[in-house]
């Protein structure tokens, strides 16, 4: 009886042993198999979902509009800039008077007549065209300014009538400029002069420029342009006592 038991023990344990090996043997032989499939068997497919990945790129863009700037890096439109010190607290310019300046004495020189690189050429400053033509404001004072600058690079000579026979030296500073005609010279040789009048307009201020002979008071160049608002707003008076950034002045 008892041998009887031993031999159905052993039995029971070598069938054992020979089904873990033959699960050892299937394993090993599906890890062969697998590490046998050919390496130009396509991978299997992974779905992202990129809608709900944030984009570094994206993040970073949405960052600098929340800043104030572009993508680029540099400021955006609507961004404000002055202080309340300065008085501007407009756009940030990307033009300023003197491009606009710059087009209008290229109209003028085209349709120029009788004026040459002889021809000795004066600027006063810009009128008011709703007022007795004696008033001007700081405006008028740069356009005056940016012409004669520009007709000098076209080679026109410019006299500045403005310029005494001495330099002014005062605490305030060095100066050879006046606008007392008392001191100025009785007899500039001056034959054409570059003037013209401004109108305000419900986007800018409508400039009107012309060349006119002294003598013949005939006009021999002509040009026309509108001044946005935001360009003519950016100059800044100096005199604090001003109303709505602009002093009158009696012109010359």
């Amino acid at each position: 009886m008892n041998k009887l038991i031993l031999l159905v023990f052993l039995g029971s344990a070598l069938t054992g042993c020979a089904g873990s090996q033959m699960f050892a043997d299937s394993a090993a032989n599906n890890t062969n198999s697998e590490s046998t499939i050919p390496s130009d068997t396509p991978p299997k497919m992974q779905v992202v979902n990129i809608m709900s990945a944030e984009s570094p790129q994206m993040s970073t863009q949405q960052n600098n509009l929340a800043n104030g700037v572009d993508r680029f890096g540099a400021p955006a439109s609507n961004t404000q800039y002055g202080s309340g010190q300065s008085g501007y607290s407009g756009k940030l310019m990307t033009k300023h008077i003197g491009d606009y300046v710059q087009n209008m004495t290229q109209d003028l020189v085209s349709n120029m007549e009788y004026l040459t690189d002889k021809t000795p050429v004066g600027v006063t400053n810009f009128a008011l065209i709703d007022s007795n033509l004696q008033s001007t404001n700081i405006l008028g004072y740069q356009l005056s300014e940016s012409f004669m600058h520009e007709l000098h690079k076209f080679r026109i000579p410019v006299i500045d009538f403005k310029a005494t026979d001495y330099i002014r030296v005062t605490e305030q500073g060095d100066f050879l400029l006046t606008r007392d005609f008392l001191e100025l010279s009785a007899n500039a040789p001056i034959e054409y002069i570059l003037t013209g009048t401004m109108t305000k307009h419900q986007s800018g201020y409508l400039i009107n420029a012309r060349i006119v002979g002294l003598k013949s008071k005939a006009i021999v160049a002509s040009a026309q342009m509108l001044l946005p608002f935001y360009v003519a707003d950016a100059l800044l008076p100096s005199e604090q006592n001003s109303v709505d950034g602009v002093t009158l002045t009696q012109g010359e």
